[in-house]
């Protein structure tokens, strides 16, 4: 490990996109510092417990590792060991409201087969083809999420141009796998993982198919112990190599200079710093930290103007029994088009044959409840924060809806006899965690994605840094995770060290360094050469 140790980065929140950037800042031998204001790292990517009974608070998959293996990698570990990632047999069972089951797997020939049962041998081939086209996609796509993007001007890049051979900007999702598959439940097998971006696949461009893909072609794992033990063991090693973690220190405001960010005011006192990583929800910090008038393009106004992700109504069950179902379970509605209208474009509830996902994580993990015993996690994609939806008045009767639900559709009969704690969370619970309750931060349309979603590297604040949801890529955890590797490559590169993350890249194919990340590239060529001759 190299020493930087002059070099002072501070990260405020310790979420999983800021504990990946702490990891790789510290690699390349800078001192870094984060800031949480909670007493655990995690975020929402926590577990927490509850008369025995252990549960994921937020994100229940995990997938498309490839980017955690590479941080990892890059700092000297092992993912999957460090991280003890399960992979599954069954990535998740899909219940269709229009009759009909379809087991999903990463083995793509049983899939094949399993597709052909439900839908015929038309479909079963068109399945074959969407695997290759999107493929294809994200080869060509994937420079463009791994790479940061600074304004229109990068349409013209290679990157870009390569992208645009397998891209239909016109198409949403949904279009583009209705051409594809005549039964609809495929196409809703292949686009529900648009909610990870709380999105409709009817609104979400025609990119996002490769997300279901991503769950095929790589597989979905269960961290042992529950996703929330990533962080933990994240934040461990991080402290491991030298990183300084300061809980239950709420950040009061980011200290400015001009238009430069300088340092941080937390409950507890003044931390000053070169550079300072924002990882939290975007417009709450910006809203809450910076001051407005350091905003030009995110104003508070503007920030009021942006489209926002849906928002999610938990239920979070400890009951006194098991149940032979999968790990994770997916019941689309009969009436799913409107089911997605009523959240996104009326902002109501759904009562009629709401959709609705189910974690029964003691399938996988049994030491997740006392013996015998089962941690239920139930998730339904509802409105963010709306004036429409009284909750304190419309929850308790929301949640015997689902109760329903779940007895009738997804095989946990009787479940209401056999709880034994509970816990709910609305959007108004989310408000305190995300802007509006929007769990998937800004919405992913085109008018919000690229160079048009709040950049890496802040363009407001100068020497400021993003990583989370609420930047480019965008949001679930292995953009998140990509987040932290583009701006942590961006920082480095602007204090001028070119890091040893042990053949991992530590810069961007189509995008050429500042200044000081070439001079820092030079200089270390010239060690090394120097320190070859020495030898010979």
């Amino acid at each position: 490990m190299s020493n930087n140790k002059s070099q002072h980065i501070v990260i405020v929140g310790a979420g999983p996109g800021g504990l990946a950037a702490s990891l790789l800042l510290a690699k390349a031998g800078v001192r870094v510092t984060v800031v949480e204001r909670d007493a655990r790292v995690g975020g929402r990517t926590k577990v927490f417990e509850r008369d025995g009974y252990k549960f994921d608070l937020g994100p229940t998959f995990f997938h498309y590792t490839e980017v955690i293996e590479e941080i990892f990698k890059a700092i000297g570990r092992d993912a999957h060991e460090e991280l003890k990632l399960n992979q599954l047999d069954l990535n998740y069972r899909l219940i269709f409201g229009q009759g009909g089951v379809l087991d999903c797997t990463s083995d793509l020939e049983v899939m094949k087969d399993r597709i052909e049962v439900l839908s015929g041998e038309k479909d079963a081939n068109a399945f074959v083809q969407y695997v290759e086209d999107n493929r294809n996609k994200l080869n060509k796509a994937k420079a463009c999420l791994q790479e940061p993007w600074n304004g229109i001007s990068d349409l013209v890049s290679k990157r870009a141009l390569r992208a645009a051979t397998v891209l239909r900007p016109t198409r949403s999702v949904a279009n583009d796998l209705m051409r594809l598959f005549d039964d609809d439940r495929l196409m809703l097998a292949m686009s529900f993982q648009t909610k990870y971006l709380g999105m409709s696949p009817f609104n979400c461009p025609s990119l996002f198919t490769i997300l279901a893909f991503l769950e095929y072609e790589y597989g979905i794992f269960h961290p042992m112990g529950g996703l929330g033990s990533v962080p933990v063991r994240m934040a461990e090693i991080a402290e491991e190599m030298g990183v300084e973690f300061r809980l239950s220190e709420p950040v009061e405001e980011v200290i400015m200079e001009g238009k430069t960010a300088v340092g941080v005011r937390t409950s507890k006192g003044v931390l000053m710093a070169d550079r300072v990583i924002v990882n939290a929800d975007f417009a709450n910090a910006m809203t809450s930290i910076v001051p407005n008038k350091s905003r030009k393009r995110w104003t508070d106004k503007k920030l009021e103007s942006k489209k926002y992700s849906c928002s999610t109504y938990m239920l979070y069950l400890g009951v006194n029994r098991t149940y032979d179902v999968p790990h994770h379970q997916i019941y689309a509605s009969k009436n799913y088009v409107q089911n997605l209208e009523d959240i996104e474009k009326h902002h109501r509830i759904s009562w009629d044959d709401p959709s609705v996902y189910v974690q029964n994580a003691c399938a996988t993990d049994p030491d997740m409840a006392p013996e015998g015993c089962s941690t239920v996690y139930v998730l339904v994609p509802v409105s963010h924060q709306t004036e429409n939806i009284d909750w304190a008045v419309e929850a308790p009767k929301f949640r015997d809806r689902i109760l329903d639900q779940i007895e009738s559709k997804l095989g946990y009969e009787n479940i209401r006899d056999h709880i034994v704690t509970e816990m709910s969370m609305t959007p108004d619970n989310w408000g305190d965690h995300c802007y509006r309750g929007a769990v998937f931060n800004l919405a992913h349309g085109l008018d919000q994605m690229l160079w048009r979603r709040p950049r890496n590297k802040f363009e407001d604040v100068k020497n400021m840094y993003l990583v989370g949801g609420g930047t480019h890529p965008g949001s679930g955890l292995p953009v998140i995770f990509e987040s932290a590797r583009i701006s942590s490559k961006l920082v480095l590169d602007d204090l001028g060290i070119d890091p040893d993350w042990n053949g991992v890249e530590s810069w961007f194919e189509g995008i050429r360094r500042s200044p000081n990340g070439r001079k820092a590239v030079k200089s270390r060529k010239a060690k090394k050469e120097s320190v070859t001759a020495t030898k010979a």
